[in-house]
């Protein structure tokens, strides 16, 4: 049997899973083209680099946006407490301003996570002229998905990997999950990050996925609503059930959609499992850390 191990020992986001999972082996094109299936490629390009952290080479995946002035290295990570002179909390002002705000992801920002980060399931009507597209309701993610042709597998992994998001912003926001709006989590990066997973996941035939227990980081982020504590609380809501590994890093090491990932998919959290090692990727962060690289380490074998 194929299985797949998850070696989270500097957290887990979105883009840091494709780019583990290309790194291993996935095919870019492939990936493209089943996203092509979702009918809304006019609004993004991907691409995909070989970057060095502390000393071992990785696979960095971004998504720019089209129609923004600066690309969105899917770094989004970032919306924390980015030293962006406006502590703009997160999530939705950022978009409305084609970008300025993080314009050069590479920087690293000081902590790595996906740009829907946390908070932000509003059920405001954002209303943001042609950026409407990074305010996707939790329904209309669902259409989407349901009514592609992409493989009934890879439907049903991307929306209970997005059903389990939406069911944590639902309860801390006090809302049901239908009400519930994305602001970032539906971001069109966001819906590549979790789609495109389940593509690659699909493409490489795994058939079990196992994972390390999950560093969440330490310290504070800013997001809409204040200061909260790491890990944010739609990260913790995520996590229940899920052996969350202790960490002095500070800084935010796994963003909701990486929680998701790996709770959703993940059949058993465990130490390395004994297997036939085949293939190993590393896929590249945002943040560059003194002490360890900031990848995320996939390794694929027989069991």
């Amino acid at each position: 049997m194929k299985i797949l191990y998850f070696d989270c020992f500097s957290g887990m986001s979105g883009d840091m899973t494709i780019g583990a999972l290309l790194d291993a082996g996935g095919d870019f094109s492939h990936l493209e083209s089943e996203l092509k299936k979702l009918n809304f490629a006019d609004e993004y390009e991907l691409k995909m680099d070989k970057v060095v952290k502390n000393g071992i080479t990785g696979t960095k995946f971004d998504v720019v946006l089209k129609n923004e002035e600066h690309h969105h290295d899917h770094s989004h990570e970032h919306t924390h407490n980015h030293d962006h002179s406006h502590e703009h909390g997160e999530g939705h002002n950022h978009h409305t301003n084609n970008h300025h705000e993080h314009d050069d992801h590479s920087k690293d920002h000081e902590h790595h996570h996906d740009h829907h980060v946390h908070d932000h399931a509003h059920s405001h009507n954002h209303s943001h002229g042609d950026h409407h597209h990074h305010h996707r309701a939790y329904r209309d993610i669902v259409r989407m998905i349901s009514e592609s042709n992409l493989s009934e597998k890879v439907k049903h992994m991307s929306l209970e990997i997005f059903k389990k998001i939406g069911e944590a912003e639902g309860k801390i926001h006090g809302m049901p999950l239908e009400t519930v709006h994305f602001h970032e989590v539906g971001a069109v990066d966001s819906i590549i990050d979790i789609v495109g997973t389940a593509i690659l996941l699909e493409q490489l035939e795994v058939e079990e996925i196992k994972a390390s227990p999950i560093p969440t980081g330490s310290g504070k982020i800013h997001i809409d609503h204040g200061i909260y504590p790491v890990p944010a609380p739609a990260t913790l809501e995520i996590l229940r059930d899920v052996p969350i590994a202790n960490s002095e890093v500070r800084g935010e090491l796994t963003t909701p959609t990486g929680a998701a990932i790996a709770a959703v998919l993940a059949k058993e959290f465990c130490t390395f499992p004994s297997m036939k090692v085949k293939k190993v990727g590393y896929g590249a962060g945002t943040k560059t850390f003194p002490q360890h690289p900031n990848v995320l380490r996939v390794v694929i074998g027989e069991e």
